[in-house]
């Protein structure tokens, strides 16, 4: 994958893909398998994973979009998720542990973000007007 590499005022600033690959990043506990609490990490080798999620993901890859998975458990639980991803046959890229927890997450980037909340399926993802917040100009 290339990045593209931009300039501002003469200066270079961080690269972006190009617009028709998606930088996914993904939860785990809820979103692709079982809601597991990190207090009870025993249960995660033997998560049950959501198999619409496994097929949607895996097309994303394929389609060669990025795909990160960003979770909330701790580097402890490193081990055990990569080999749950692995025997469930999850492709990605990369892992992220140490989300923060409890959701109500507020994220702000000099890039393009774009959120979309998980509510029991994966499909395809549509265009839909929302409110959101943003800064004041």
């Amino acid at each position: 994958m290339k990045l593209q590499e931009k300039e501002e005022n003469g200066k270079k600033i961080s690269p972006v893909l190009p617009a028709s690959v998606k930088n996914f990043l993904i939860d785990i506990d809820g979103t692709v398998g079982e809601d597991i609490p990190n207090e009870e990490p025993e249960r995660m080798k033997d998560a049950a994973v959501y198999p619409d999620a496994l097929q949607k993901v895996n097309q994303w890859y394929e389609e060669g979009h990025i795909i990160t998975f960003f979770t909330s458990r701790t580097e402890a639980h490193r081990e055990v998720t990569e080999v749950w991803l692995k025997k469930n046959g999850f492709q990605y890229h990369g892992l992220l542990m140490g989300k923060p927890r409890g959701g109500n997450y507020h994220w702000i980037d000099n890039h393009m973000v774009r959120a979309t909340r998980f509510t029991g399926k994966f499909t395809d993802l549509v265009e839909k007007n929302a409110n959101i917040q943003v800064f004041e100009e």
